[in-house]
């Protein structure tokens, strides 16, 4: 399962993640108080549909606003709705939403209810161990939104005071999945398929959700599953491959946002997408100071062009 990353699974790259064979994929969030206060003509606009089945993910504080944006995301052509649970980020918990939520379990149930009886979609969570090393509650919380109406829950094996260090605890999953009876998937570190088997095994969990991994990576989520499915892994794209999927990102993205903003909202997946090709810090560089879409292409043609030549020279 793709996981949902604000500024990275938007449309485009979810629309390659699951050429690739996504299984599932779950969108960005979205604020409900802009879904709710985004206006008819950005409610218009609001189009799931050609994704579909694709997973909404929202995230806020209110229930009752939080089911409002639910029935406008079913309106628009959601599958499902994850309720965001476990972002770490201050401006979100400032907010009333994210993993905040972890330390007051009834009122995250109220909003757990308060969606489950807005829409006829399967309604899902997305939580963290607890808040902190002091306050590990994943267990429990589970079991209370399962109770009021989720039907499935990810945990991310951190707390929301780890925000991204040390490493995911898989084990500590495995006292979620003893707690409720919903399926539970494993996120957090999970990169190729020896962790993906890992997270599984120790977390007992029914599926796993790939994040930062897939950045740069879309081919990552419709290749692990694979693997997971026949033990085997695709092969990693070459060069002249990972160049062509590179431009399509870039050509889709300049397409949903238009040539200035696209440019300037693709450049850190370019960066990511060129990570581990010999000069790629030397092209992220040029990447990052270019203006136009011109240069963009030819730096990264450069670069391309570059490696293979290094390529053919290291076999000759």
């Amino acid at each position: 399962m793709l996981a949902p990353m604000s500024g990275v699974t938007d449309a485009p790259f979810r629309w390659l993640a699951r050429r690739f064979g996504a299984p599932a994929i779950v969108s960005e969030m979205f604020a409900s108080s802009l879904l709710t206060f985004g206006g008819k003509s950005n409610r218009r606009s609001l189009d799931f549909s050609a994704e579909a089945p694709l997973t909404v993910q929202l995230v806020g504080g209110d229930p009752g606003m939080m089911a409002e944006a639910a029935r406008i995301a079913e309106d628009a052509g959601a599958a499902a709705i994850d309720i965001n649970m476990g972002c770490p980020a201050k401006k979100i918990a400032k907010s009333g939403g994210g993993a905040i939520l972890m330390r007051d379990p009834e009122h995250a149930a109220r909003i757990v209810s308060s969606v489950r009886s807005a829409v006829t979609l399967p309604v899902s969570v997305k939580i963290r161990l607890g808040w902190d090393a002091a306050s590990i509650n994943a267990p429990a919380f589970a079991a209370r939104m399962a109770e009021a109406g989720a039907g499935a829950v990810t945990v991310h094996g951190r707390t929301r005071e780890q925000l991204y260090s040390g490493v995911a605890d898989w084990r500590a999953i495995a006292a979620v999945v003893a707690a409720v009876k919903v399926p539970v998937v494993a996120n957090g570190d999970v990169a190729d398929l020896d962790t993906a088997r890992r997270a599984l095994a120790e977390s007992g969990a029914a599926g796993v959700m790939i994040g930062r991994a897939a950045c740069g990576r879309p081919w990552l989520v419709g290749h692990l599953a694979r693997g997971l499915a026949t033990g085997e892994m695709p092969p990693e794209p070459g060069l002249r491959e990972r160049e062509a999927i590179l431009l399509e990102h870039f050509e889709l993205m300049l397409g949903e946002y238009g040539r200035e903003a696209g440019l300037r909202a693709a450049r850190k997946h370019l960066a990511w997408a060129i990570g581990g090709i010999a000069g790629a810090a030397a092209a992220r560089e040029r990447v990052f100071a270019t203006e136009t879409v011109e240069d963009t292409v030819a730096a990264i043609a450069d670069l391309f062009r570059r490696a293979a030549c290094a390529a053919r020279s290291l076999a000759a």
